[in-house]
């Protein structure tokens, strides 16, 4: 199987290190991934932004790259999402079928992380060992877009040393958004002093999800706090194994 890594560009432009995680994972397992460096933007900030023809020549890219590939995974709900949900929607609005169809293939094999681990792999325990209090963030995109259900946290609660508590009100939005937190900051920020509030509650040092985005924006809150959180993506978590510092 020929399979590729779609890096997204938060994570390539903020937090590799999430990327060369799920790097060492996949290849712990057996898996050895691909990162085609023609991968740009997915254009998923045109099209949740109104501007899905600029999206276009993102789309083109995309699936020029991706294309040749067995599997895609990505360290990201989001991306994911909009490689599922956008990109063939996109490609009709320019009236190219070609491109509809082809990025219609590449959506059927693009996988978020926790998708591919349990879906295409069959496996829940990585290896992994990750002793610290954990509470986990389901993003809204892989929540309710992607339907990953509870695979992350199956995926979580095999990980060796782990004490993992469950977040209240988990399936709240953290208020992250894209361009909302931008455009709508005062509602972004209410919906983030609710999540921190919550991650609070249950005493984690750690607080994770499967995306780098709204890491970032969790983060700020309880950095902002000083409350002594961190924050950690899933892939970080299962790429981490007993002598990791």
């Amino acid at each position: 199987m020929k399979v590729a890594l779609f890096v997204t560009c938060i994570v390539d432009g903020v937090v590799p290190g999430v990327a060369k995680a799920t790097a060492r994972l996949l290849e712990r397992l057996g898996v050895s991934v691909e990162m085609p460096w023609s991968q740009t933007c997915c254009g998923q900030m045109h099209v949740n932004s109104g501007y899905p023809r600029d999206a276009i020549s993102l789309v083109r890219n995309h699936v020029s790259t991706f294309e040749r590939y067995d599997a895609i995974v990505t360290p990201s709900g989001s991306c994911a999402a909009a490689v599922r949900h956008q990109h063939v929607d996109v490609a009709c609005l320019a009236g190219d079928e070609a491109l509809a169809s082809a990025a219609g293939g590449v959506a059927e094999r693009t996988y978020e992380l926790s998708q591919f681990l349990v879906d295409v792999l069959g496996v829940t325990d990585v290896g992994a060992y990750f002793p610290h209090r954990v509470t986990y963030h389901p993003t809204c995109h892989s929540l309710r877009l992607l339907r990953v259900g509870d695979r992350p946290v199956r995926l979580l609660r095999d990980v060796a040393g782990i004490d993992l508590v469950e977040l209240p009100d988990a399936d709240q939005c953290c208020g992250f958004g894209g361009m909302f937190a931008l455009k709508n900051s005062a509602v972004s920020g209410a919906m983030l002093a609710d999540k921190v509030a919550a991650i609070r509650t249950t005493s984690a040092s750690v607080c994770a999800a499967g995306d780098a985005s709204c890491l970032l924006h969790i983060g700020g809150g309880l950095s902002r706090l000083n409350t002594g959180v961190g924050t950690r993506h899933l892939a970080e978590i299962l790429a981490a194994t007993r002598g990791d510092p």
